[in-house]
């Protein structure tokens, strides 16, 4: 895939991000705050506990750094899998929102 196409993906992937953080607080009354800056995308739930999603153009992965670690994704034609677990980035995702707020999140990519 070509840096643009990368960055298109990216784009697309941290936006929906966003918006479904933001329907979590709209609609389900989650204490979150979702922010955006350029390819890196935070959400920090209750004041204190951090998410980062960002992209990483040069090796052309998603990255994510939680409390339950570091993840490195690359696109594998269907969907982003993590570089070492196989896990995709919308079911870590998913997992690592519940575990945090302690309810079901489900994320759509």
């Amino acid at each position: 895939m070509t840096e643009s196409e990368f960055l298109a993906r990216a784009d697309a992937i941290l936006d929906k991000i966003h918006e479904q953080a933001d329907d979590w607080f709209e609609t389900l009354d989650i204490d979150l705050d979702a922010s955006r800056s350029g390819q890196v995308l935070t959400i920090v739930f209750n004041q204190k506990t951090h998410v980062v999603v960002n992209s990483q153009a040069p090796l052309q992965e998603m990255w994510v750094a939680a409390p339950s670690g570091g993840f490195h994704y690359k696109f594998d034609n269907t969907n982003w899998v993590d570089t070492r677990t196989g896990t995709t980035l919308q079911d870590n995702l998913s997992s690592i929102f519940s575990d945090i707020t302690g309810r079901a999140l489900t994320i759509t990519l």
